[in-house]
């Protein structure tokens, strides 16, 4: 929550940064703000309770002190200080988020959402064991009690979406997206997005994803909400359930990956229409083509 206010005031200033060439504006850009928060979600995790030091951290910038962390354990924290870094620097929305989640290598157990500028006070998403939570903060309540209380949101009652968040394919998430709804479905980038794409899942407007090689940081919250959901995320190449045991680290980017393409739906059926329409793609990230095909 007090990362949430710190963004907002720096949002104000102008702290954009160099320091990532992959080639892909969204996942190139670097603000203060992703340096600053990072620092105090660290600090609060290596101070707050001592059990957190028996985890590993993942975190997509190098500030705090992460020497505190071991660098191999069964529990993994990950933390993505502002998702949606590019939209946040420019102004192009609201829907950036500050995240976190604990994971082992085959299944996320819990992921938290703040979204600063959602509401009039910032909002909540929370997903644990078989439910998920959304609501506003409430600022005369201290975070904890909010969190504490948050109402489960009735899955069953929620409209079957056919939207798909669709990217990582660098140039062509655009061709990508169209692709996608060429086959019924509707694919949406991250510019075509209306908000943040997690509160869009709790609330039943995005079904799913299609991504290329997604990262460590963010990626898990999706995968746990799909399951949450009732549906499925997987390796395009094998139609393996997607896991953590074989991740990469993208030079360019200096980010934590996946290997290929991950399909995620909450409805079987769609999800084989993205494996049967993605699975001749280009399984590398960096691989030169003309198009997809």
């Amino acid at each position: 929550l007090w990362c949430g206010v710190i963004a907002r005031l720096l949002r104000q200033h102008q702290i954009s940064l160099a320091g990532k060439a992959s080639g892909s504006a969204g996942t190139d850009a670097l603000t203060l703000a992703d340096l600053t928060l990072q620092e105090l979600l660290v600090a609060a995790l290596r101070d707050s309770d001592p059990i957190f030091r028996h985890c590993r951290i993942d975190a997509e910038e190098t500030t705090g002190d992460l020497s505190a962390f071991p660098n191999h354990a069964p529990l993994t924290i990950g933390i993505d200080p502002i998702d949606g870094t590019r939209k946040y620097r420019d102004h192009a929305g609201n829907g950036y988020s500050i995240m976190m989640h604990l994971r082992t290598e085959s299944a996320v157990v819990y992921s938290l959402v703040f979204i600063p500028e959602q509401g009039a006070a910032g909002w909540w998403v929370e997903a644990t064991g078989d439910r998920i939570g959304s609501c506003p903060d409430d600022p005369r309540r201290p975070a904890e009690d909010v969190l504490r209380s948050l109402p489960a949101l009735d899955l069953p009652a929620r409209s079957a979406s056919k939207t798909f968040y669709v990217n990582g394919f660098r140039d062509k998430d655009v061709e990508a997206a169209r692709r996608v709804s060429e086959r019924g479905l509707h694919g949406l980038t991250s510019d075509q997005l209306p908000g943040c794409p997690y509160e869009l899942m709790a609330r039943g407007e995005l079904a799913g994803a299609l991504l290329h090689s997604p990262n460590v940081y963010d990626f898990p919250v999706i995968l746990q909400m799909t399951q949450i959901l009732g549906g499925q995320c997987v390796f395009i190449e094998t139609g393996e359930p997607v896991h953590f045991r074989d991740l990469w680290l993208d030079p360019k980017a200096r980010m934590l990956r996946l290997r290929g393409i991950v399909a995620c739906s909450s409805a079987v059926e769609d999800l084989q229409v993205l494996c049967d329409l993605a699975r001749n793609w280009p399984p590398d990230r960096y691989q030169d083509r003309d198009d997809l095909s």
